[in-house]
C-alpha cells in the first residue's frame, strides 16, 4: 500500500505504537502511546516516557528504532473453503530518534494529550515535564499492509481472546 492518505487512515485508527529497539542479541519491544504529524513532507511520531529505564537507555544508545502499529478487524472463518484468516491493517517502519527539550518537549506532550479524547482537555501537572522524556521519531522507511474483509462482509463476531488466567 503506497497511498499516503490510506496509510494515514490506518495510523489514525491505531492507539498504540510498538517501539522496537536494539538490545544486544535480542530486540526490545515496548508499546507506547503516540501522536503524529507530517512535517516537511516527512511522517513523524511523538512519544514520551520516563527519563530513565531500559527504553530510554536504548533509545539514547542507538538513535534508531523500528515501529509497528495495527488495527485488528477480526477473524474471518470461511466455512465453504475451510479457511481462516485474520483481517487487519498495519504500518511498520524505521525511524531516527531525537529527544526534545524545552518548548519542543512541551508541544510534543500536548500533541499526545490532544490525540486521545480522555486527555484532550486534561489539566496535566507541568512540573512533571522535568522528569519526562519526549522524543520525535522521524520516519525513514515505512510499509503498510491490509487484509480487510471483502466488501459487504464484516466480522461475524469480535475476536474473543482467552483470559490470562485460562492460559
Amino acid at each position: 500500500m503506497t497511498d499516503p492518505a490510506a496509510v494515514e487512515r490506518i495510523i489514525a485508527g491505531c492507539h498504540v505504537l510498538r517501539l522496537g529497539l536494539a538490545d544486544g542479541d535480542a530486540p526490545y519491544i515496548v508499546p507506547v502511546n503516540f501522536a503524529y504529524s507530517v512535517e516537511d513532507g516527512r511522517l513523524v511520531f511523538y512519544i514520551h516516557g520516563a527519563t530513565d529505564g531500559r527504553k530510554y537507555q536504548l533509545m539514547r544508545k542507538n538513535g534508531r528504532c523500528s515501529f509497528e502499529m495495527d488495527v485488528s478487524l477480526g477473524m474471518d472463518c470461511m466455512p465453504d473453503s475451510g479457511s481462516v484468516t485474520m483481517r487487519y491493517r498495519s504500518v511498520m517502519g524505521t525511524a531516527a530518534i531525537r529527544f526534545l527539550e524545552g518548548g519542543e518537549k512541551q508541544q510534543a506532550l500536548e500533541r499526545l494529550l490532544a490525540r486521545y479524547p480522555q486527555t484532550r482537555d486534561f489539566p496535566y501537572n507541568k512540573a512533571a515535564l522535568a522528569r519526562t522524556a519526549a522524543a520525535k521519531l522521524t520516519v525513514l522507511t515505512l510499509t503498510a499492509k491490509e487484509n480487510p474483509f471483502p466488501r459487504g462482509r464484516g466480522a461475524a463476531s469480535p475476536v474473543q481472546m482467552p483470559d490470562v488466567k485460562d492460559l
